[in-house]
């Protein structure tokens, strides 16, 4: 037979501070991550949760806003925006559209939707990548010469009114305007940014490249610069080593946003049943009205008997002095031995 596995005993303090730490690893990958503590009462569907949750999601849904542009943005106008994208993602649950557009209620809705995003691919390394620090020098591929030519015919759709095709033509010659108007900036910047690598020719060290990029041209020019970008560096592997902390923690906060979950050390990795946050999911001993709460369950209700002893949980009439006396009077004796055979 092969040796029985011992199951490792956890902590219960290391199992209440797993789901805590891991939602903290979250936040930091995420945009205007709020703490773990609007999670928790998020799940509660505590209305002071709502606001922080709905600025995650609209810095999550637009990404390519500055940290600056979206305070531009009224809370309504976030809300707004956060539920057309998730309608065009296609999120399934309707709830969310009936909240009010002024962000003040819908923390567990809100909730359900980042996990919903979470779920569907690697959320903080998309995010992580959009928003990187750039050292080296990158040109985006823009590909606008179809616009040039007229191209195959359109398909030809039925409107339901009268379509004026003189402004369609006119939507359709500005359109290409603003591409051919790209396409000149972009090409500035090539001439630009090849005039920076040849006049910098053979100023790096690594012999690969052989010149230096535009981020360190500009650390030449203003050393202040270099501080700026070392902060910005050092802020980007915080991120990227809170990403590493929450894909190794990610099963702790799946298990906590089970609807049955009513405890921060519920979703912790061997904190079963038989711990203290199974008794909590059976309702006995754990916080009442669900995830993390302070108030305890309150013991049965002490009653009076008509004997003057006080009754409750636990002393009932078969466990109390009296009540042992009591049944000691009222069982019956033993009953009579019966004779033995020829015996009157």
């Amino acid at each position: 037979m092969g040796r029985r596995r011992r199951r490792r005993r956890v902590d219960p303090a290391d199992a209440a501070r797993a789901l805590p730490e891991a939602i903290a690893a979250l936040s930091q990958t995420l945009p205007a991550g709020p703490s773990p503590e609007t999670f928790r009462r998020a799940k509660f569907d505590r209305p002071e949760a709502a606001p922080a949750l709905w600025r995650l999601l609209f810095r999550v849904l637009s990404p390519q806003l500055a940290d600056g542009a979206s305070a531009s943005f009224s809370p309504e106008a976030q809300v707004r925006s956060v539920k057309l994208a998730l309608r065009t993602q296609g999120y399934p649950r309707r709830a969310l559209a009936q909240l009010p557009d002024d962000g003040s209620q819908g923390g567990r809705e809100l909730l359900l939707a980042l996990a919903w995003l979470l779920a569907r691919g690697p959320l903080p390394e998309r995010l992580l990548t959009q928003n990187r620090v750039q050292l080296g020098d990158e040109m985006p591929v823009c590909e606008c010469e179809a616009l040039d030519s007229p191209g195959p015919p359109a398909p030809s759709v039925e409107a339901d009114g009268c379509v004026d095709i003189r402004h369609l033509q006119w939507l359709m010659g500005k359109l290409r305007f603003r591409w051919r108007n790209l396409m000149a900036s972009q090409q500035e910047q090539c001439a630009l940014l090849g005039k920076i690598h040849s006049y910098t020719r053979g100023c790096h060290s690594d012999r690969s490249l052989g010149h230096l990029s535009v981020t360190e041209t500009e650390l030449l020019r203003d050393p202040e610069g270099g501080r700026q970008l070392l902060r910005r560096l050092e802020r980007e592997n915080a991120r990227l080593q809170a990403a590493l902390e929450w894909r190794r923690r990610e099963l702790v906060f799946w298990r906590w946003m089970d609807p049955h979950t009513r405890d921060w050390s519920v979703g912790a990795p061997g904190a079963g049943a038989a711990g203290p946050a199974g008794r909590a999911a059976r309702g006995g001993g754990g916080p009442a009205g669900g995830l993390g709460g302070r108030g305890r369950r309150p013991w049965a209700p002490v009653e009076r008997r008509e004997d003057g002893l006080a009754g409750g949980r636990g002393t009932g009439p078969g466990r109390s002095a009296a009540g042992l006396r009591a049944r000691r009077r009222l069982q019956p004796g033993p009953a009579p031995r019966a004779p033995p055979a020829g015996e009157d």
